[in-house]
């Protein structure tokens, strides 16, 4: 047997058929620096249309595409044959390995563990860190007779948004040992195979509506056709490894061999995980996870066609890239407390290169077209997050001579205006949209309903807005500059309390709208104007706020969007997309919230050790989540607002992991 079998301190998930449904909602994902994965569930069904065993960057880290879907995988002897796969149609599993899968476990790759009437077989899949490369191991222990094993890839070549039909034309050419499909276009998507242990038999055909169940509860389509190319054939006499090793690319040429050094690529992706952990200092299982988690979210971003590269954060998998918002809420949690203080100067750098009048993207393009800047708070959340380096690192040069330089712009743009009617009132408050925009986070449209209107002076954006003024203050380059910006706070912060301040319910009004009236919803976006470096607030108001918050919003998961007292709360996000969009800000949990607020409560409670003890309380949920539920050893984007509080929208989400591994560190 190989020597690459090393140690895991993941105790991993021992596979019962009895509880097949509840597995199903189990997943797993690998990445890799280039936002490409590899993603599925623990049963190795596939359930989404997202899910892939190589999904592969065409553009890093965007375009991507569903290379190969999954395999379907035989063993053959004592005259007994066993199906190691399970794929859904209709409303039944076929084949049905899951009776034979005993364990599922992860580390640097994931692992299926079969056993089969005294073989056992265990499945391994690895995913290079920089390059589209996956290695799928089988390695077969107890065999006693002759075992033959197929392999049959099934392929797709789609945008991973889109479902494969058969009505496309695919094509599979050989040269050597490596087969290759690709799609008629010479520079269309292409995967390449290899199996040294075993020979290849052509034969195509398609294999007809597969179905995905995820995509049916979200209203999709969820049907779908996949590509048999062919067969790969072995035969054992004894224990052996058998591995299959594929490449995905951008055209036919493939960038080198596939011949590769599989123990050394399985042994760097071990050496780097345990280099995550020394990086972030971890000191138990759970920051372990947490700091493999955030890794997760680090991509390199193509700037120009000669290939450089700059650090970069998606927000979410599956269909999330990378965001300005979500980069810059996450980057003290996924890259200043894990110590890769580096790549987070690039992250900063990346937006920072791409400011446009004044802004910040909100989003960069998912097919590589123009920045998009349909945001009011990426700008003022890339201020707190360049300050936020500075109190890590101390690098007063690298903040002055190339972060603040941006803010300067960017808070000059907000005070005269810019795009989409954002510019500073007469208050001294920043006011942006219309009844048409949706700027803040909570933006969810559809249809051409905006389903949380907080158009106006919203009061996130103005805590941010504060926030920014006192760290232009802090890191002003002379008295004058300094004063300036003191005077400026003055007015700001002093109006903020006089509109914001909502005396009936002790806490702040949600938005105040163009025509001066105040929007009374009890929502969590109050939390900030505690929680941020620097607040406005009286400390007898940040105590009011941080309990309205706690009686009204908190959940073991995070905070809801909106109180449940609320008649337009919504418990459940569930349904085709008008009706998720409709519940997404309108009582769904979002776990990054339970940072700010964590923060907000030790805050006002001097960070005593009774707080200590209670926040740690609030996030074990949270913590279990990692090893029990969603995407395992990560943390989803949203939950139920209703009990029991069920994971839902992206299966690992970075600004969720962020904030827990950022409040993990803070209760230290």
């Amino acid at each position: 047997m190989p020597s690459t079998q090393l140690q895991t301190d993941d105790p991993g998930l021992a596979i019962c058929p009895d509880n097949i449904g509840e597995l199903l909602d189990k997943e797993w994902l690998l990445t890799n620096d280039r936002g490409s994965y590899a993603s599925g569930t623990v049963l190795g069904c596939n359930t989404r249309r997202y899910h892939g065993l190589l999904v592969a960057s065409l553009h890093p880290p965007v375009e991507r595409m569903v290379m190969l879907s999954n395999l379907l995988e035989t063993v053959q002897f004592g005259g007994c044959s066993y199906d190691l796969s399970n794929f859904e149609f209709s409303d039944r599993l076929h084949p049905q390995g899951y009776r034979f899968l005993k364990h599922f476990r992860r580390d640097a790759g994931v692992h299926f563990c079969y056993e089969l009437d005294g073989l056992k077989v265990e499945k391994s899949i690895y995913l290079a860190h920089d390059r589209d490369l996956l290695v799928v191991c089988y390695d077969f222990s107890g065999v006693t007779d002759r075992v033959r094993f197929t392999m049959t890839p099934l392929v797709a070549l789609r945008d991973f948004h889109s479902l494969q039909s058969s009505s496309t034309c695919l094509t599979l050419d050989r040269n050597n040992d490596v087969f290759t499909v690709h799609v008629l276009d010479p520079h269309g998507p292409a995967v390449h195979f290899i199996c040294p242990q075993s020979t290849f038999e052509s034969g195509a055909n398609w294999w007809y509506a597969m179905r995905y169940r995820r995509e049916a509860e979200r209203g999709q389509h969820d049907y779908e056709d996949v590509w048999a190319a062919g067969v790969f054939n072995t035969t054992l006499n004894c224990p052996s490894r058998v591995m299959l090793i594929m490449q995905a690319t951008a055209g036919l040429q493939r960038p080198g061999p596939l011949e590769i050094d599989v123990d050394g690529l399985i042994r760097s992706l071990h050496h780097r995980r345990q280099e995550l952990f020394n990086w972030a200092e971890t000191r138990d299982d759970h920051e372990k996870t947490l700091a493999q988690a955030a890794d997760q979210f680090i991509v390199h971003r193509q700037i120009n066609d000669q290939g450089h590269h700059s650090t970069s954060v998606m927000a979410g998998y599956h269909w999330f890239a990378d965001w300005g918002r979500d980069t810059f809420v996450s980057l003290p949690g996924l890259l200043l407390s894990t110590g890769r203080f580096a790549e987070a100067h690039e992250a900063i750098s990346t937006f920072g290169a791409v400011l446009d009048r004044g802004q910040i993207p909100n989003r960069f393009d998912d097919y590589g077209g123009a920045p998009h800047y349909n945001s009011v708070d990426a700008s003022l959340w890339y201020i707190n997050a360049a300050y936020q380096y500075l109190l890590a690192t101390d690098d007063q040069r690298s903040f002055q001579e190339h972060f603040r330089p941006v803010i300067v712009q960017i808070t000059g743009a907000y005070l005269a205006g810019t795009r989409d009617n954002i510019h500073a009132d007469e208050d001294g408050l920043i006011i942006a949209g219309d009844s048409h925009t949706q700027l803040t986070w909570m933006d969810a449209k559809c249809n051409n309903v905006a389903f949380t209107p907080r158009y106006g002076k919203a009061v996130e954006i103005n805590a941010l807005w504060i926030n920014a003024l006192h760290i232009m203050a802090q890191t002003a380059v002379s008295p004058t500059e300094r004063e300036h910006y003191l005077g400026q706070l003055e007015r700001v912060e002093d109006s903020f309390r006089r509109l914001f301040w909502n005396d009936a319910d002790h806490c702040l009004y949600d938005c105040i709208f163009p025509d001066g009236l105040p929007d009374a919803t009890i929502r969590p976006n109050q939390i900030f104007a505690v929680s941020l470096p620097f607040s406005a607030l009286t400390a007898d108001q940040q105590i009011a706020v941080v309990r309205t918050v706690e009686e009204h919003l908190l959940t073991p998961y995070g905070l809801r969007s909106l109180s449940p007292r609320d008649s337009r709360y919504q418990g459940h996000y569930s349904g085709n997309q008008f009706q998720r969009d409709s519940a997404y800000h309108q009582g769904t949990v979002w776990a990054y919230l339970l940072g700010p607020f964590i923060e907000a409560f030790l805050k006002v409670n001097d960070f005593s050790a009774a707080a200590r003890d209670q926040a740690y309380e609030m996030i074990t949920p949270l913590l279990d989540h990692l090893d029990h539920d969603g995407c395992l050893g990560s943390v989803s984007e949203i939950f139920d607002g209703d009990f029991p509080h069920r994971p839902k929208g992206c299966i690992a989400q970075a600004w969720s992991v962020a904030e827990l591994l950022r409040c993990k560190k803070m209760l230290r």
